[in-house]
């Protein structure tokens, strides 16, 4: 398939294809293809592995190796070897924990919301971004352990009655990570393998050797008969109206563990929703850059289209908007509410030592909202590309000016202090990163990426309707 995007119209009868517009003839619904050729199309990228491939698996192969050394490392000699300290208790690793919850967040914001709003542009992309929430919860998950320090203790956060009647400390933050990690995790991956399981049986009838045993097993013998249609679709329905709150809760838990301590400019009732809006705004980033590097390397420009990218371009700019405002009215606040702390804070990040990982912060996260605004700047995938890159470098920033600038500060002065993450911090989140992109690698090359049955789904519900000289696109309900 060549790199050339293919259009909805080519394989409509010649004597209509004159009739559509070039509008009508982008819309991947609109198309019509077979389903034999739909199979193929998402099947073939999916099988084939070359040189490219296995450098990019032995490279982060390697990174994760180096990581779990620097892990060995920091637990044979203790947690002096990372940069935390008195004041700064919590450094690198905590933001990039609330980074990898913020990322997963699109997952459930693209296919939960957006299926109960019965959006269909969403299809194409819902599987990529469910896997997104998978695994950037599981790098998130990494992160009480790690920070724990004697991870041989992680037994003592589990909520179980024991020999010596000691209960786990349920005021203690690990413990509210832990339980609203897990819970998302294992709702999330459940969301995920629901969705999965036509799209696994149609993988089994098209494969042989050890694909077509995993995908027996893992089909659970799908047929498609029309009552395990019904009680798919009902499923899905019921967890999309659960893992919302899951959703809206999980970042809330994080945002509390800064909220109820009295540090200066973590006590605040505005942490929980600015948090959500953080999430969703480098989550949605996230899934844009993911998405454009896919559709490249796997060759899906035919599932993959501007449209796609155009609505998701639209929303990233409206969660960006969201932030912004979420940002400048914990920012007024403080303002003037003149607490020499704070006041000392402020400028700390706007003209001193931090100013640099500020303006930073605040050009990566402003920027991308102004540019797309613009239509061709969300419909050309490079510009779209950068601009995602850029909001997520913002929204890590932001991350790390929210534990560690804020921590250097606190309300007694001969306390304070500085922080400079070591090379054990770096290697570290350095390896959950390198984590994070060989599952997600892994994972396209082993399951479908596109939801085959949920486009041709969509498809049934779309057809080109005449109305005096036009052909109109319209659409059909379907229970």
């Amino acid at each position: 398939m060549s790199d050339h995007e293919p259009m909805a119209g080519d394989s409509v009868l010649p004597e209509r294809q004159s009739e559509l517009s070039q509008e009508y003839r982008e819309r991947l619904l609109l198309a019509q293809r077979t389903d034999a050729e739909i199979n193929a199309a998402v099947l073939q990228p999916m099988m084939e592995t070359g040189p490219k491939f296995w450098i990019t698996v032995a490279i982060l192969v390697a990174i994760i190796l180096w990581g779990l050394y620097a892990w060995g490392y920091m637990i044979y000699w203790g947690m002096g070897t990372a940069g935390i300290n008195n004041p700064v208790y919590w450094g690198l690793f905590i933001a990039t924990f609330i980074f990898w919850v913020g990322i997963s967040h699109a997952g459930t914001m693209i296919s939960a919301v957006l299926r109960i709003f019965k959006a269909d542009w969403r299809r194409p992309i819902t599987r990529g971004a469910e896997a997104m929430t998978a695994f950037a919860l599981l790098m998130a998950g990494l992160y009480p352990f790690i920070h724990l320090g004697r991870v041989w203790k992680f037994y003592w956060m589990l909520p179980y009655p024991n020999n010596r009647f000691m209960w786990p400390n349920f005021q203690s933050p690990l413990m509210w990570d832990m339980v609203a990690i897990f819970t998302y995790l294992i709702g999330s991956s459940l969301y995920l393998y629901l969705a999965l399981i036509p799209d696994l049986a149609m993988a089994r009838d098209h494969s042989v050797g050890w694909r077509y045993k995993l995908y027996r097993t893992f089909a659970l013998g799908w047929r498609g008969t029309e009552g395990e249609w019904h009680k798919l679709h009902r499923a899905l329905n019921i967890f999309s109206v659960i893992i919302i709150p899951v959703f809206l809760s999980v970042h809330s838990i994080v945002a509390w563990d800064f909220a109820v301590t009295i540090q200066p400019r973590w006590h605040s009732s505005i942490l929980a929703p600015y948090f959500i809006m953080g999430a969703v705004y480098s989550g949605l980033a996230a899934l844009a850059t993911i998405l454009v590097i896919v559709r490249k390397s796997m060759r899906l420009q035919e599932f993959l289209r501007r449209e796609h990218f155009d609505a998701l371009g639209k929303l990233v700019m409206v969660a960006g908007l969201g932030w912004i405002y979420f940002w400048f009215a914990g920012f007024i606040v403080e303002w003037y509410g003149n607490d020499p702390v704070i006041r000392e804070l402020i400028h700390d990040e706007i003209t001193g030592k931090l100013a640099p990982l500020f303006w930073l912060q605040m050009t990566a996260n402003v920027l991308p909202v102004i540019f797309l605004t613009f239509h061709k700047i969300r419909t050309n995938l490079k510009w779209l590309l950068g601009l995602t890159l850029l909001i997520n470098v913002g929204m890590y920033t932001e991350r790390v000016l929210i534990v560690v600038g804020n921590l250097q500060r606190n309300y007694l002065p001969f306390d304070w202090g500085t922080y400079k993450p070591t090379w054990v911090e770096i290697s570290i989140v350095a390896m959950t990163f390198a984590g994070f992109i060989l599952l997600y690698t892994l994972f396209s090359r082993i399951v479908p990426y596109v939801p085959v049955w949920e486009i041709k789904e969509g498809r049934l519900r779309y057809s080109l309707r005449r109305i005096g000289r036009l052909l109109v696109p319209t659409a059909a309900e379907i229970d």
